[in-house]
């Protein structure tokens, strides 16, 4: 079955159209780039921040609950606490994975999101099939796995190769899975992720533009490192913010990584990425401590003048000229579907 025009302007109330054309001169450029500094709308309830998710109207919490390492911890009871931890302080934005520990990141949310839990998050998963029949299967056995009927958000995960949006907008792709979803009500809204480099986001967005189709979210690194080496900020940001599609931002410590170049604290680094026009921080969370330190984050976050983001860019800008503490871009370490490329299908 093609994308086709016709068949995609069936859904177009959800996951929309548009034209996402590259900017022809740097003084477009330096206007989106200019746009990228608003936040977008939010609210505050309790020590909470919401903010609106691109054009989707949902209120996310300005830090997400990354799916990776809930489940870190080897008792499974540690991990479904700290989930429902996170949710009673306010945490609704939930991220997670179909690969992620083999599925049990996703059986243990599964398992947290019981007895009224559930109706308190916006959901999102992953999955990493670039055909139709696997990305279907991925979908069903997330759908089990998560013990719910309708998954919020379903991102194609790891968008990291020139070639991957063509072998997901191709005939045949994972993105006629998705949409056929998303027709099923089985998922509410589309996305991707990636952590490679920019370019390949501005690939997948401009194939996206060509078989006239608009993501709702865009997931990628926002760190205070990534603005000097292979920039997913001044590359991609703007054109997100541009056509209001929702900023998921990721490692912004690189998994400890960017900690150890000795140049910045943890608190630091989630301030820096929620100060970008960010819908949601998705950061690491494997113990309350680390919990506790999220929260803290949000509780004294302010937003950043001008001057004060300048000092802490050149505080970072000589460790990160190389990207030598953004391994996920320089390294294939956290290249999950590399190592096992039949996930792809």
């Amino acid at each position: 079955m093609d994308i086709s025009r016709r068949y995609l302007l069936k859904v177009a109330s959800t996951s929309g159209l548009i034209a996402l054309g590259l900017a022809a001169s740097e003084g477009y450029f330096k206007k989106l780039l200019a746009q990228s500094q608003a936040t977008p709308v939010q609210t505050k309830k309790g020590d909470m921040i919401y903010r609106q998710l691109g054009r989707t109207g949902e209120q996310v919490s300005v830090i997400g609950l990354g799916g990776h390492h809930i489940g870190r911890p080897k008792d499974e009871q540690e991990g479904i606490r700290l989930i429902r931890a996170a949710i009673d302080g306010g945490i609704n934005f939930m991220d997670n994975s179909w690969d992620y520990h083999n599925g049990g990141s996703e059986i243990r949310m599964g398992k947290a999101l019981q007895n009224g839990y559930r109706q308190k998050v916006f959901l999102m998963t992953k999955i990493d099939g670039r055909t139709k029949k696997a990305a279907a299967q991925q979908i069903d056995e997330s759908l089990r796995r998560l013990q719910t009927d309708r998954i919020d958000l379903l991102q194609h995960h790891e968008v990291i190769r020139m070639e991957d949006p063509d072998r997901i907008f191709a005939p045949g792709g994972a993105m006629e899975a998705f949409v056929e979803a998303q027709k099923a009500g089985k998922i509410r809204y589309i996305g991707f992720t990636g952590h490679k480099d920019p370019l390949v986001h501005l690939r997948m967005l401009e194939v996206a533009n060509q078989n006239n189709f608009r993501f709702d979210t865009v997931q990628m690194p926002l760190n205070v490192m990534d603005a000097h080496f292979r920039s997913f900020e001044h590359q991609v940001l703007p054109k997100l913010v541009d056509n209001n599609i929702g900023v998921l931002g990721m490692k912004s410590m690189g998994d400890q990584n960017i900690l150890k170049s000795n140049t910045v604290k943890p608190i630091e680094c989630l301030h820096y990425a929620m100060n970008l026009p960010t819908s949601t921080v998705i950061t690491g969370i494997e113990s309350m401590e680390i919990l506790n330190q999220a929260f803290e984050a949000v509780r004294t976050f302010k937003s950043m003048s001008q001057e004060q983001v300048k000092t802490l860019l050149n505080r970072t800008r000589e460790a990160a000229a190389k990207g030598q503490y953004e391994l996920f871009k320089t390294s294939s370490q956290f290249d999950s579907t590399a190592k096992n490329p039949e996930w792809l299908g």
